[in-house]
């Protein structure tokens, strides 16, 4: 298995984050311009990755203001877990994001920088979201 993993704090309780983060149509706002076609529910969402591939995940666990944990529902390319770690820190939030992935050589080296580009940006779009 291959880690991503981007780490900020941001100047808000992690009730807040956490609930923005628990519904999956706010997380088209943390996505680059690459992401077309997307559509979801509060649980389930489902994009394309322009010239790369299509995506259909869901949250699969939700622990208050701490965690929330999304996998694919249908075949991706690659196993993959997206993960959503929170933890309060004085008066702010130290969020993490994490892309667990099961790469083979060959798509560690295709995939590996997209991948921690993707967990940086959207931990960046949460800050600018809740500035």
């Amino acid at each position: 298995m291959t880690f991503f993993e981007s780490k900020v704090i941001i100047n808000k309780p992690i009730n807040e984050i956490y609930s923005f983060l628990a519904d999956m149509n706010n997380h088209q706002q943390l996505m680059p311009e690459n992401i077309q076609g997307w559509s979801s529910t509060v649980d389930e969402a489902r994009f394309n990755i322009q010239n790369m591939a299509s995506l259909a995940i869901k949250i699969e666990n939700r622990i208050i203001n701490s965690e929330i944990n999304i996998t694919p529902f249908e075949k991706p390319p690659f196993d993959l877990e997206l993960k959503w770690v929170l933890n309060s820190v004085d008066n702010a939030t130290e969020v993490t994001f994490s892309i667990i992935a099961d790469l083979n050589m060959m798509m560690k080296m295709l995939a590996s920088g997209p991948l921690q580009k993707l967990t940086d940006h959207e931990t960046q779009s949460l800050i600018k979201i809740f500035a």
